[in-house]
Formats: structure tokens, sequence, C-alpha cells
């Protein structure tokens, strides 16, 4: 089980989405998944992996194609983030960036003689971080942030 508490703001607006889906789906398995993940978020009870895996898809959806921001302004669009980073795709996306922000932090006091992007693909770039001493390279896409090579 994944432990994801959502509350008020972050809840309502979980809640919305998965009722839109729901009102768009039929009486099929799909749509029973979306019954049990309304009942998980109406009780306040623990996802069980596939309800959170659903409403990562559903959330990811919904702020990847801007719905959360024209439905619910911004400050629903802030709800609909802080829930999406407890899970498991949020959550992972911080971990890729604090790996990040650590390897970055060993290169403080370090003179930066270079930094470039470059586009390697669709939604996918490459950070080139060149110091007086280690270099970086730091991978930027739908995965998150991760560094790729270091070098001495």
């Amino acid at each position: 089980m994944t432990a994801v508490l959502l509350k008020g703001e972050e809840l309502e607006v979980a809640r919305a989405e998965v009722e839109a889906v729901r009102a768009a789906v039929g009486g099929d398995d799909y749509g029973e998944v979306l019954d049990g993940l309304l009942r998980a978020l109406g009780e306040g009870v623990e996802l069980e992996e596939r309800q959170a895996d659903e409403l990562d898809r559903l959330l990811t959806l919904a702020l990847q194609s801007g719905r959360g921001r024209a439905l619910y302004g911004p400050g629903g669009e802030q709800a609909a983030l802080r829930a999406f980073r407890k899970l498991p795709t949020g959550a992972d996306l911080a971990q890729s960036a604090a790996a990040v922000n650590d390897a970055l932090a060993a290169l403080g006091g370090r003179a930066i003689e270079r930094l470039s992007l470059t586009a390697v693909g669709p939604g996918a770039f490459t950070l080139a971080v060149a110091t007086d001493g280690p270099q970086l390279s730091i991978r930027l896409d739908r995965q998150g942030a991760r560094v790729t090579s270091v070098e001495a």
C-alpha cells in the first residue's frame, strides 16, 4: 500500500478529477477502479497500489494538459501539484531532483567555466556544467532530472 493522505483542496481537486473521468466512462472494469478510488478518497484511507497509480496518472494528465489550472485556477493547480508530489511519480521526481541537487552542491566554491543546455529529443535536455574541477552532465526529461556523468 502507498500511504497517500490528501486533505483540503488537494482532496477536492483529486476527487473532482476522478469524478470527471468516472462520468466519462461506462460501467466497465475501469469504472470499478475509479469507484474504488473515489471511495478511498472519501474515506481518507490509504490507497491501494493500483489506486495510487491511477490517481497519479489522472493528476499527471490534468497538470500536463493545463486542465488543472484552467478548471481550478492557480490555487487548485498548486493543490493538484501538492497531491501529485505525494504519489509515486511525484515522489520519484522529487527524489531525482534531490540527487541532482546533492551533486550540484558538491561543486560549491568552484568557479563555473561553462554552462550549456542541449536539446536531445522531445522534452529531453542535457545540461552540462563545467567547473575548474569536476564536470557534470545532467539529463532533464519526463522521468526527472539525473546526473548522467561526472568527470574529474
